[in-house]
C-alpha cells in the first residue's frame, strides 16, 4: 500500500474499507502493509524509492496498490518518477491494462450509447515507446535550439504486449483484437508493430484481428465504441486513448488501471491524479480506487469478490450514492461506506 499524495490517502482509505469487508466475507489472506513513500516523506527524509525496495516488493508481496502522486512542493516530481517509474521499469511491468466500462447509463457522454456499448479493454505497452526518455537538447535556450525525442520499440517488447492482448481475448472469450499505430508516417518503429501484429495474430486464427491508425481509432471510439473488445497499442497512443476512454465511462473518477507482468508482483493504481487542492475536503471520488482494488482481486484470482465490488459500484451509481463530480451529494467516506456494505450484501 502506497497511499501517496493529495487525495491519494483519502481514496485508498475507502478502498481498504472495501478490502476489509471482502477479506472477512471470502476469508481472503490479503493483508495491506503501508509504505510511507510520498511527497511528505521525500521532503522530510530525501528518500524516494529506497535501496532494496524492488527486491522486497518482488519477493515478499503479491501486489502493489497505489493511491496517487503529485505535490506542488516537488515541482520536478522526483519522488513520483522514482517510485512509479522505478517500480514500473524495475519490475518490468510491461502491460498497462485499462478496462473501459460504463457502469451507469446517465454517465455516458455519447448520445444513444449506454452500458452495452462501452465495455472494452486497452492493452498499452508500458516500458518502451516515446516515454523512455531517450533524446537530448542541443544549444538550449538559443535561436538554434534543437530538441530530439526518440521512440524505442523492440521486437521482444512489441511481441509480448501483442501476445498479452490476444491471450486475454482468448481466455476471456472475446473475439476481436484491434491494434492501433501510425505506421503510415512512422515508417520504422511502427512498421515493426505491423509485422509483429501480422505474425502474432496468425497464431490466434479464432480471433478477428484488425488495425486502425490511431487517429481513426479515436474517431471510432466516439462514433461507435461498441465495435471494440480488446485494443492494443504503444505507450504514448495508449496513454491518450485511455484518457478518451475514461471520458466515455464517466470521467477519471471512474478509471482504474493495472501495471502487470503476468505471474509476477504487479502494481495497481487509479488513473486520476493527486488533485492536491481537493485534499482533505472529503469530496474526492473513491470509485476509481475501489475499481482498481477489483482489478487487483481479479488478477490475484479472486474473481467472485472482484465482481461483487463492480456490482456494488453499479448499485451506488443507480442509487445516486456518489460524490459531486458524478452529480451526487455524498462524501468520499460515505461512498466508501456504502460500497463496503454493498459488496458483501449487508
Amino acid at each position: 500500500m502506497i497511499p501517496g499524495d493529495g487525495i491519494g490517502p483519502e481514496v485508498t482509505a475507502e478502498a481498504m474499507k472495501v478490502l476489509a469487508a471482502v477479506r472477512q466475507k471470502w476469508n481472503l489472506d490479503l493483508t495491506p502493509v503501508d509504505f510511507p513513500w510520498s511527497a511528505d516523506h521525500y521532503l522530510q527524509t530525501g528518500e524516494t524509492l529506497p535501496d532494496g525496495a524492488l527486491d522486497d516488493l518482488r519477493e515478499n508481496y503479491e501486489a502493489i496498490y497505489i493511491g496517487a502522486f503529485g505535490d506542488p512542493r516537488v515541482p520536478d516530481m522526483k519522488h513520483a518518477a522514482d517510485v512509479l517509474l522505478g517500480i514500473r521499469f524495475g519490475l518490468d511491468l510491461y502491460i498497462n491494462f485499462r478496462p473501459i466500462k460504463l457502469y451507469a447509463e446517465h454517465l455516458s457522454p455519447l448520445r444513444g450509447k449506454g452500458v452495452a456499448d462501452v465495455d472494452f479493454v486497452v492493452f498499452r505497452e508500458n516500458t518502451e515507446g516515446a516515454y523512455v526518455g531517450v533524446g537530448g537538447i542541443f544549444k538550449k535556450d538559443t535561436p538554434e535550439e534543437v530538441a530530439v525525442q526518440e521512440e524505442i520499440h523492440t521486437r521482444k517488447g512489441v511481441e509480448r504486449i501483442l501476445r498479452a492482448a490476444f491471450g486475454y481475448a482468448t481466455e476471456r472469450g472475446f473475439s476481436k483484437v484491434c491494434m492501433a499505430d501510425k505506421s503510415n508516417v512512422m515508417r520504422f518503429g511502427h512498421d515493426l508493430w505491423q509485422r509483429a501484429f501480422a505474425e502474432v495474430s496468425s497464431d490466434y486464427p479464432q480471433i478477428e484481428a484488425s488495425h486502425l491508425f490511431v487517429d481513426a481509432l479515436a474517431m471510432q471510439l466516439v462514433r461507435k465504441p461498441e465495435q471494440f473488445e480488446v485494443i492494443v497499442t504503444n505507450n504514448m497512443f495508449g496513454d491518450i486513448l485511455t484518457d478518451l476512454g475514461a471520458a466515455l465511462q464517466g470521467g477519471l473518477g471512474m478509471a482504474a488501471s493495472a501495471n502487470l507482468h503476468p505471474g509476477q508482483t504487479s502494481m495497481f493504481e487509479p488513473v486520476h491524479g493527486s488533485a492536491p487542492k481537493y485534499a482533505g475536503l472529503g469530496t474526492a471520488n473513491p470509485m476509481a480506487a475501489i475499481l482498481t482494488l477489483a482489478l487487483l482481486l481479479d488478477t490475484l484470482g479472486h474473481q467472485e469478490a472482484a465482481t461483487a465490488v463492480e456490482d456494488a459500484v453499479g448499485r451506488a451509481l443507480e442509487g445516486g450514492v456518489t460524490t459531486a463530480d458524478l452529480g451526487g451529494r455524498s462524501s468520499t467516506s460515505e461512498v466508501g461506506d456504502f460500497l463496503a456494505r454493498a459488496t458483501v450484501g449487508s
